[in-house]
């Protein structure tokens, strides 16, 4: 096969969805798994120190983040890839504001740092569906889709643009219809809500809701919109995420004293 990929998530190594990309992707590629041995959803980018390893029957599981595992997976435990993938995510990872919160795009962009062309995958459980234990076939898409991009992104000239692909995929059509593909952007709504009852805060992310009733604010090209039309979400994202020098902050230096 030749194509050397390596294949962390933030679920933890025992996961349905790690499970149904690996084998998905073995298929088409020399699968080196380290990915962490727990769960670690939510995490970003955190690093540590020192992690330690046990040798998995898919691979190998870290007691760290999933950054810890792309860079123990880089940088020690071999071989080289030519790919990183990050997943299956239980769980859509969509908008610009998950982007740094994730640990599975975290992942992703961990590797664009490193200069490795990567993805993260996620598969998108509605509203009325989470939480609950998925299985293998629920992650059909999700395989599907990343395997198309595992065997033809590169060669394609996809990554000489973009430095990471976040995926997210919906779960089967009960019909068996193979759901398209949309090149998205991240959306930028943002909708988090706080209520204060008794000395305890509760955070809820108000995005969840409107993606149920599939009344979103979120216009056409984006992330979200795609997942609510039963699509493949791909967005092609660089790292590290920057602005253009301008003149006000240089105008700004200049008063500095």
């Amino acid at each position: 096969m030749g194509l050397e990929v390596l294949l962390t998530n933030d679920d933890g190594i025992d996961s349905p969805g790690f499970r149904a990309l690996y084998d998905a992707l073995c298929d088409v590629a020399e699968v080196t798994a380290v990915a962490p041995a727990n769960d670690q959803s939510a995490v970003g980018r955190a690093m540590s120190d020192e992690v330690t390893v046990e040798e998995h029957e898919l691979g190998y599981a870290i007691a760290g983040t999933p950054a810890d595992c792309v860079v123990a997976g880089l940088e020690a435990l071999g071989p080289y890839p030519d790919m990183v993938i990050a997943g299956c995510n239980t769980g859509a990872n969509l908008g610009a504001y998950v982007l740094g919160r994730s640990g599975t795009v975290s992942a992703a962009v961990e590797a664009a740092f490193c200069g490795i062309p990567s993805m993260a995958v996620s598969l998108y459980l509605p509203e009325d569906q989470w939480p609950r234990e998925t299985e293998l076939e629920d992650y059909v898409e999700a395989c599907r889709a990343t395997r198309y991009l595992v065997e033809n992104a590169v060669g394609r000239g996809v990554f000489e643009q973009a430095e990471y692909l976040n995926v997210n995929a919906p779960l089967p059509d009960e019909d068996g219809e193979p759901a398209p593909m949309e090149i998205t952007h991240p959306s930028t709504v943002y909708e988090m809500g706080a209520t204060y009852d008794e000395g305890s805060i509760t955070l809820h992310d108000r995005s969840w809701d409107a993606m149920a009733s599939g009344n979103i604010a979120d216009p056409e090209g984006t992330d979200r919109r795609a997942l609510v039309e039963g699509k493949v979400s791909v967005s092609p994202l660089t790292a590290p995420h920057t602005t253009e020098r301008h003149d006000a902050l240089d105008e700004l230096a200049e008063t500095y004293c």
